[in-house]
């Protein structure tokens, strides 16, 4: 995991067992990291594929991996450094990501990879920019 940059920061989630399923907490409005709600949708990756880059200006995102294994590198270009994590059921946490912050996202295990993220507004594709993969300098495996 690289060093946690400017507009990330990463909080301990709780599994909390039972025996007819486990309850897998995610975000509470008195939580560290919350800002507010807009909206909250799933995205799955398949293994090996990448989705990014994307940078939103407004929406706050807050990721939570449920199912499976996603690692996730985020960008910040005006310093020119990259964070990777990845999270996952074993992982259990919530990353939270402010407006500004250039993001990937890698399916890592061999099955379903999903992500639930919690954002700060509903989604509006003018509030949002994408380049191409290649065009920011990471070497994905």
């Amino acid at each position: 995991m690289g060093n946690i940059i400017e507009g990330i920061s990463i909080h301990d989630l709780r599994i909390i067992p039972h025996p007819q399923g486990d309850i897998m907490h995610g975000i509470k409005s008195s939580d560290v990291g919350y800002s507010s709600f807009g909206e909250a949708y799933f995205s799955s990756v398949h293994h090996g594929e990448v989705k990014g880059w994307k940078m939103h200006t407004k929406m706050r995102l807050n990721l939570i991996v449920p199912i499976g294994e996603i690692k996730f590198v985020a960008y910040h270009e005006p310093k020119d450094t990259f964070f990777e994590i990845i999270l996952s059921r074993s992982n259990y946490k919530r990353l939270s990501v402010e407006p500004g912050i250039w993001l990937a996202f890698q399916g890592v295990g061999q099955n379903e990879n999903m992500l639930l993220n919690i954002a700060s507004i509903p989604h509006d594709p003018t509030e949002a920019e994408s380049k191409p993969l290649e065009a920011i300098n990471y070497q994905w495996q």
